[in-house]
């Protein structure tokens, strides 16, 4: 009788035992389920012209450089692959995106090209087919595309300048991207924010850079 009690209470015991198991691993799940989508890390990878290459400045304090510092201030755990080129165009960032893209592995893809067609007055047909092509790589590598607009100056035509910055809008709206209307805008205006070619903005005007881009890129961590 007192073996069989005995018996009954090592059960007893164990049952307890993998109860509490249970329900921790219970709890564990729970936790893991609830944490911000934003702990996983994320690669967000630029691809950009000069305005993102640092051009003109000293190394490690252009925007996409303070977007880095930022995210991890922040606590978005991110790594930023800046992939932009002085003087690139859609058509070289269209050839060189799909090997990025193998490479990097990026959840967020940010693309800020089109300047260069603008200001060499390329065909907005052929620069608006370049950047549809990129998003649609983009999106179908799993990445989530932030669009960067551009503004060119108006003596390019007026009506090619509307229809450039247009271009931008419509395109993310097709696609249902994120955008960011205009980089550089709340500096066109003032000279102390570009450097002596009137072009590329200076070190002081990095912050608001990424003040402009920030908002809808903050948007993907939450």
């Amino acid at each position: 009788m007192q073996a069989k009690q005995g018996l009954r209470g090592q059960i007893g015991n164990k049952a307890a035992v993998w109860a509490a198991l249970l329900l921790g691993m219970l709890t564990l799940l729970l936790i893991m389920a609830s944490m911000p989508a934003y702990s996983a890390s994320k690669t967000v990878l630029v691809l950009g012209d000069s305005l993102s290459a640092e051009y003109g400045l000293p190394r490690g304090s252009g925007w996409v450089t303070l977007m880095q510092n930022r995210l991890r201030a922040e606590k978005f755990d991110a790594n930023v692959v800046n992939a932009s080129i002085s003087g690139e165009t859609t058509s070289g960032g269209k050839a060189r995106l799909p090997a990025l893209l193998q490479q990097q592995r990026p959840a967020i893809v940010i693309l800020e090209l089109g300047g260069n067609d603008g200001l060499r007055g390329l065909s907005l047909a052929a620069t608006q087919a370049n950047l549809r092509e990129m998003v649609r790589l983009s999106t179908a590598s799993g990445a989530q595309v932030l669009l960067v607009g551009m503004q060119i100056p108006p003596n390019y035509g007026v009506d090619y300048s509307k229809r450039f910055a247009a271009m931008f809008h419509g395109l993310g709206r097709e696609k249902g991207v994120k955008l960011v209307p205009f980089l550089l805008a709340g500096m066109e205006d003032s000279e102390d924010f570009f450097q002596s070619d009137r072009i590329h903005p200076n070190q002081q005007a990095q912050p608001l850079l990424l003040d402009n881009v920030w908002p809808q890129l903050k948007s993907f961590f939450k």
